[in-house]
């Protein structure tokens, strides 16, 4: 059973929230000399609460979508639990809670150290999650979660937790200078929302057949398999730019080699090769985090 949950929380999709965290504590490591045993542990909950949040999405997805009929048994991705009847609804719903309250707790310190800023980060995060997929009229089935990834799973998690560093440190953060002290986590982590938008991207170019039966509305399905790859590349194309305006010419850059990488697995994958499509772009998030530490 334990192993079940560990599958249900998708494992191989937590780099998406794990690794604009990493950036940003990178980034604010490098800007403030230290933060004080208050921004260790801001720093601590500041992941335990960016991965509680995506396995909580993540357990809010398999749900509905399994009470729409998108997931069935024997799907093309990764087998879901529920189409499986590996677990019950009622499980799920109890995971669903379980991680919510990790969310809330871990989330209460936060706002502790960061005020309302960090509350309305929150508080859009777990709408964003339950606005995904669990309603009429979810992100995921109107086509548009992409713009939702690229700033919960990139600029808004990297920007805010270097701004939690900031609040631990006791450095007062006001709006005009807000900008100057956080346009280059701004930068970085937009490349990690670029990076989890080409996860979703794969992910709806593998599922266009069933998603067009099931009456989402996702890039692939407005217009085709052609301009979905077309988008991809453009998502590669942008990472070294970015990259390059928060760090100048340097490590960070060299994110385009494992993109383009994995668009080159991409353009040739069919079927269940998009699923190793899926785990190579969670380690293209990995490597351009180890790339930010070269270049600080």
């Amino acid at each position: 059973m334990r192993t079940i949950w560990l599958k249900i929380i998708r494992p191989q999709t937590l780099f998406a929230s794990l690794c604009p965290v990493l950036v940003g504590l990178l980034v604010a490591n490098k800007q403030i000399a230290y933060a004080g045993m208050l921004g260790h542990t801001a720093a601590a909950f500041t992941v335990i609460c960016a991965l509680s949040l995506q396995i909580l999405s993540n357990l809010i997805n398999d749900y509905y979508d399994f009470l729409r009929g998108t997931d069935k048994k024997g799907r093309v991705g990764f087998s879901r639990a529920l189409a499986e009847g590996q677990v019950t609804p009622d499980e799920m719903r109890t995971a669903c809670f379980v991680a919510l309250g990790v969310a809330i707790v871990t989330g209460a310190f936060l706002c502790y150290v960061g005020g309302w800023l960090i509350l309305a980060i929150g508080v859009t995060a777990i709408i964003f999650a339950w606005l995904y997929t669990a309603t009429d009229y979810s992100l995921s089935y109107l086509g548009i979660a992409d713009i939702f990834v690229f700033l919960y799973y990139g600029i808004i998690a990297t920007v805010g937790t270097v701004f939690l560093q900031y609040k631990a440190a006791g450095i007062d953060v006001t709006a005009a200078t807000f900008y100057s002290r956080h346009i280059t986590a701004l930068y970085a982590g937009a490349v990690c929302g670029l990076i989890s938008m080409c996860v979703l991207a794969i992910n709806n170019i593998r599922d266009v057949d069933t998603d067009r039966e099931a009456g989402k509305k996702t890039f692939p399905v407005r217009f085709g398999k052609p301009a979905a790859l077309v988008g991809v590349a453009i998502l590669v194309a942008l990472m070294p730019l970015f990259a390059w305006l928060a760090f100048g010419v340097n490590w960070a850059m060299a994110v385009f080699v494992p993109a383009a990488c994995l668009y080159y697995k991409v353009l040739r994958a069919k079927g269940v090769e998009y699923n190793s499509c899926l785990m190579l772009a969670g380690l293209v998030n990995l490597c351009y985090t180890i790339l930010v530490w070269l270049s600080l």
